[in-house]
């Protein structure tokens, strides 16, 4: 019987199936975390630029509507100081004297002049639309108010949460931020120039930090090519590395949308409604911050005409009957015009 030959194997490198499971695994994490950190870096500048547009429309609003804004606080304190000489120096009946009040009283209720607190308006049956009418809806025109309403919308800052445990996110960031500081800490610099480079690059990781961006922490890394080094070869290192992308990809994720609910937020403010009109007026070929100056120029013709009536009254030019009648010119003025006046734009711009 012919003996068998034993032909000798040959050594064939086969990469294992669940070697190649996890290089198509990483593969897909990878684009996964890559495509998630290009939608946070757009939506942060998406952001970002809105409220610079907001604070831009807010400062360019304040430099023109100061002016008109004492203009205002001017003819609010007129009226007032009128109708005081009426009450004071008029001899009047007690129902006339309660209508005069009840007539003063209604301006300011109604927003056309700020709340006098002292004003005889104790015994006046309001009318019901006014029964409940917030603390808010009174108007105060003064320029000093107003700048402070701007310049407290402008340095408004997201409310922190209160302090909670430390979740797998917030460890996930300090660990990122630990690591980065581990090799860029400008003392371990061995020369002036990397000390230099290394103290910039330590400038944006600490901001990262502060503001929890993780994306923003893993951006830097992979600029600066510290991420961890993995043997393709080795099924350890691609399960460690898989692990740590699903890791991350989820707080990516979370991060995003919350940047994408605090972008929301803030279109749904007064002053984002306001900037995202004025961009639809744009379009159309009309200049919002115009027209919102010309509106307010509309209301102060229209309390001009209220202090002139009042005055009118005040030194006996026009009747009892002629002033409990109301002005001509507002009596002809489109209710829906007044609303839009008062209402829309103070309540808008001044609360």
């Amino acid at each position: 019987m012919p003996r068998k030959t034993t032909v000798p194997s040959q050594s064939i490198k086969v990469t294992p199936l669940a070697l190649s499971q996890l290089h198509i695994r990483l593969e897909f994490l990878e684009k996964q975390h890559q495509s998630l950190l290009k939608q946070i870096k757009k939506k942060r500048t998406e952001l970002k630029n809105f409220v610079e547009q907001m604070r831009s429309f807010g400062a360019e609003f304040l430099t023109k509507a100061t002016p008109l804004f004492q203009r205002m606080a001017e003819l609010d304190r007129e009226i007032h100081t009128l109708f005081d000489e009426i009450f004071t120096t008029r001899k009047l009946g007690k129902q006339t004297l309660k209508k005069i009040e009840a007539v003063y009283w209604n301006l300011q209720v109604a927003g056309v002049i700020s709340v006098n607190p002292n004003s005889r308006h104790l015994d006046i049956e309001l009318d019901k639309p006014f029964d409940n009418e917030d603390e808010n809806t009174t108007r105060d025109f003064s320029e000093e108010t107003t700048s402070k309403h701007y310049q407290n919308w402008q340095s408004q800052q997201p409310i922190e949460s209160p302090s909670v445990a430390r979740t797998d996110e917030q460890r996930k960031i300090r660990q990122t931020f630990l690591k980065l500081a581990e090799i860029f800490h400008p003392d371990k610099a061995r020369d002036s120039e990397t000390q230099k480079y290394h103290t910039e690059i330590m400038k944006e990781i600490n901001k990262a930090y502060q503001d929890g961006d993780l994306a923003r922490l893993l951006e830097i890394e992979r600029s600066q090519q510290a991420g961890e080094i993995i043997d393709n070869n080795s099924e350890d290192d691609l399960t460690r590395r898989c692990r740590t992308l699903e890791q991350q990809n989820q707080i990516l994720l979370t991060q995003y949308e919350k940047l994408k609910q605090e972008l929301r937020l803030t279109k749904n403010t007064r002053e984002g409604t306001m900037v995202a009109d004025s961009r639809k007026a744009a379009k159309k070929g009309i200049d919002a911050m115009t027209d919102m100056v010309e509106t307010i120029d509309n209301q102060i013709s229209v309390i001009s005409d209220i202090r002139d009536f009042v005055k009118g009254f005040k030194e006996k030019k026009i009747t009892i009957q002629e002033f409990l009648d109301g002005p001509v010119s507002l009596r002809s003025t489109d209710e829906s015009i007044m609303e839009d006046i008062l209402e829309q734009m103070l309540s808008e711009l001044m609360r």
